[in-house]
């Protein structure tokens, strides 16, 4: 018998999400259930400019978003009530900055950093070795790759600054010939993930995705519930498509770009960034962001923003110092992602637990041996009748429930 560990979706959650696009202009509008002001009347409310690093074909193009801005409030001339975040800035020497280099991007990084004025979070990473790893776990043909690199990047993007034992889950749930994509990260910057179809060939990654949904799955182990999100694809990239969830589903105004550079069965570049407006982020430094992406995707020029400018040695440092160039760039943390699988024989016996008494005894009788494969890092178990036998002779509480099962241990 053959028994394969699986990853759980989220649950669905009704929302609309259209991009209208006009020329050089994206202009993103949210919707949910067909209501063109899904937020509350108690969070304010503004239009903000942001930079699509998507559009490459001009130097003017910019992105409008409708976006819930928690925590400002409003006086009666119905000006923002902004606390005056002009204060000096300190500049950041280089002995600081030096414990924060990474040459060549030789190792896997990321960096987070903050502006002085508090109004912006940027955080980037480049994943290489990471993405090399994974390609030589699942034996990853170009595309696959390019996906699970894509997917793995923004999990990590997005679960930095959670709780150490804070999961992130992401998954492409699609119906293309790549069928789907999951990639988990917690707050330590362990990840992990697999694709569908592995041995794809070679086709256009949004061919490969087709159509389908994106789900997003928050845990902690002192939560009672975890938190789900889902939208759907809408342009079968993966990082833009997560953008669109951050968007639609939190409410998030973000710049997130993510994308990797394949060379047969090497990944040459992979890496991403994002640039989140934290509370009451100013119309100023929102202008100063715009021309700031609009500098960096020109320096880019790879069409796969930020491959070109990692494969030229730029780093997550240099990335962030970009985007914050004139805002006072201030170092938040960095951490090394690490690929990272918590499977155990435990685990295999777990789910053995779960066939039932009947099915388990059927088993041990037809002197069938167990073998288990874990999809996230391919990892094979086998458990022979004997061993089946004396386990469940000694298994104490419910296998169902996750006290039980990490108690006994």
């Amino acid at each position: 018998m053959t028994l394969a560990l699986v990853a759980y979706g989220a649950e669905n959650i009704s929302s609309n999400y259209n991009m209208i696009r006009s020329g050089v202009v994206v202009a993103f509008t949210q919707h949910l259930n067909g209501r063109s002001s899904p937020f509350r009347s108690s969070h304010a409310r503004r239009t903000l400019s942001f930079w699509d690093p998507r559009i490459r074909d001009t130097a003017t193009a910019t992105a409008t978003a409708t976006a819930t801005i928690i925590g400002m409030t409003s006086d009666d001339n119905g000006k923002d009530d902004v606390e005056d975040s002009s204060s000096s800035s300190t500049a950041i020497s280089k002995e600081v900055l030096e414990k924060y280099g990474n040459p060549s991007n030789r190792d896997d990084q990321i960096f987070s950093a903050i502006s002085a004025n508090g109004e912006l979070k940027v955080t980037a990473a480049t994943t290489r070795n990471l993405v090399n790893e994974f390609m030589l776990q699942h034996t990853l043909t170009a595309v696959p790759a390019d996906a699970l690199g894509r997917a793995i990047t923004c999990s990590l993007l997005l679960s930095n600054g959670m709780q150490p034992e804070q999961i992130f889950q992401l998954t492409v749930n699609c119906d293309g010939p790549l069928r789907n994509v999951v990639a988990t990260a917690n707050g330590k910057g362990e990840a992990r993930g697999y694709v569908g179809n592995p041995g794809l060939g070679d086709m256009p990654l949004p061919e490969a995705i087709g159509k389908g949904t994106i789900q997003v799955v928050k845990n902690h182990p002192d939560w009672p519930n975890p938190y789900n999100g889902i939208t759907a694809i809408e342009h079968r990239d993966v990082d833009r498509d997560v953008g669109i969830y951050l968007a639609t589903s939190e409410q998030r105004a973000c710049a997130l770009a993510a994308a990797t550079t394949i060379n047969g069965i090497l990944c040459t570049s992979s890496g991403g960034y994002m640039v989140e407006q934290l509370p009451g982020c100013s119309s100023e430094t929102v202008a100063i962001v715009e021309q700031n992406l609009k500098t960096l995707t020109e320096k880019d020029g790879s069409g796969k923003l930020p491959t070109g400018l990692l494969v030229d040695g730029v780093t997550p440092l240099d990335i962030c110092s970009m985007v914050l160039n004139g805002l006072d760039m201030q170092p938040l943390d960095q951490i090394t992602p690490t690929p990272f699988c918590p499977c155990t024989e435990e685990r295999l016996f777990r789910a053995v637990r779960l066939l039932g008494q009947e099915e388990v005894d059927d088993i041990v009788e037809k002197a069938e041996t167990l073998e288990a494969r874990c999809q996230f890092c391919g990892k094979v178990y086998r458990m022979s009748p004997d061993q089946v036998a004396r386990k469940f002779a000694e298994s104490t509480g419910d296998p169902s429930l996750d006290s039980d099962f990490y108690n006994q241990k």
